[in-house]
């Protein structure tokens, strides 16, 4: 399961900064120190979130949400429902397979919104009744915090500030409750070890969000990582989603990639029928040289867009073809192939409006070089100007498009 209060946090602090000021300013500040000693006299029986049978019961279910066999999953947690139609795990479950749905389009589709947020406002409710029946119900707010910051993140990506600055809040303040309870199970530390770390880097690397993020824990990037990285190893229901959220930020905030790639290859090996998983050790496969395994994972999710295989898109396929392209260009030195693979990842990219940077760009820019070098200048010209129009002024690309053309002009 995924708290998602990165993106709460974040998104958040950014509309709170923008467009809910005295909101943000209303917010208390919480202290999220390291809890985790089991706390005494606390009842947890009821409690479906350390029962080992379910546990057992669910392990396929699961994994299934994760190697995107949505069908499947969704049968057991209906199932799971009709047996604890007052309790919040079921309709969260259903909301995590739904989320998982969104998440291969980078969050875009829109699609699956309503039934999302419905399951998330589901496992509010009874989250709720749970706590107002007893405020010592940890269990319950671990749901609610879940829950409510899984609403935020969406709400903050689609930019309904006011429901996700609503959302965060009260994320943040079951999350401060549910801190009492990190000794019983490494699903409880999760949410903090997101605060733990995000809160710090987003103040180093964010430094106008500083007033805003003074309403927001503190944390320590340290305690962060090792906390992911427990949560990683134990967790039952948060273990995946820890693991991917160590792999981000192994390869894009601490610039480790050494130790982010076995993270990757696990977990597409573990899931090979999620695209969102196979695409991200395909960019690290290729980043860190290991140009075999690239080809290998890139044509794969291919044949999967090709067999229609649900997570697998144009995003996914944008990746793989300008791998392909890079590969038949530098390695194979077969420049008509690798001109349709980067014509292929120019398509993908239209297909999902992502014409301003990254692999768009770059597949133009190799064309141009291509048609350049096979002696087709028109073709040539009309790739750079391309780039020349839609990359950002002064960056490498646009560097390169109007120098050619310039010299194209002599």
């Amino acid at each position: 399961m995924r708290l998602f209060l990165l993106g709460c946090l974040l998104l958040f602090a950014l509309g709170a900064q923008a467009q809910q000021p005295d909101t943000a300013r209303a917010a208390r500040q919480i202290d999220l120190s390291n809890v985790d000693v089991a706390p005494a006299a606390v009842d947890i029986s009821g409690w479906l979130l350390l029962d080992k049978d379910i546990q057992t019961e669910l392990e396929g279910a699961v994994n299934n949400i994760y190697n995107f066999k949505h069908d499947k999953a969704e049968r057991q947690f209906r199932s799971l429902r009709r047996r604890y139609p007052s309790h919040p795990m079921p309709y969260f479950l259903l909301g995590l397979t739904t989320w998982w749905k969104i998440m291969p389009s980078n969050i875009t589709n829109e699609q699956y919104d309503k039934v999302f947020l419905a399951y998330m406002d589901t496992a509010i409710t009874k989250g709720e009744r749970l706590y107002k029946a007893d405020n010592k119900n940890y269990e319950a707010c671990f749901f609610l915090s879940a829950a409510y910051g899984f609403s935020a993140r969406l709400n903050a990506e689609r930019h309904n500030w006011r429901k996700a600055t609503f959302a965060s809040k009260n994320a943040l303040e079951y999350l401060e409750k549910s801190k009492e309870a990190n000794g019983l199970s490494p699903e409880f530390l999760f949410g903090q070890a997101l605060i733990n770390y995000y809160s710090p880097w987003i103040s180093e690397n964010y430094p106008l969000l500083k007033p805003v993020l003074l309403f927001f824990p503190r944390g320590n990037k340290q305690l962060g990582l090792n906390q992911l990285r427990g949560v990683s190893a134990n967790g039952f229901y948060t273990g995946t989603e820890a693991k991917v959220f160590l792999m981000k930020i192994l390869q894009n905030q601490e610039n480790k990639p050494t130790e982010a790639l076995p993270l990757a290859q696990a977990m597409a090996t573990t899931y090979p029928d999620n695209g969102y998983f196979q695409r991200f050790y395909a960019l690290m496969s290729y980043q860190v040289g290991d140009l075999r395994e690239c080809e290998r994972v890139s044509r794969d999710i291919l044949d999967k867009i090709n067999r229609g295989l649900p997570g697998y898109e144009a995003i996914s396929g944008r990746y793989a073809t300008f791998f392909l392209g890079s590969l038949m260009q530098n390695q194979y030195k077969d420049l008509d192939k690798a001109r349709e693979y980067y014509q292929r990842c120019v398509v993908f990219a239209e297909t999902t409006n992502d014409t301003k940077q990254g692999f768009y760009l770059y597949a133009l820019l190799n064309m141009g070089r291509i048609a350049d070098k096979q002696k087709r200048p028109a073709d040539a010209v009309r790739y750079y100007k391309e780039v020349q129009d839609k990359a950002e002024r002064k960056s490498e690309a646009y560097n390169e498009a109007r120098a050619y053309l310039k010299k194209q002009k002599k």
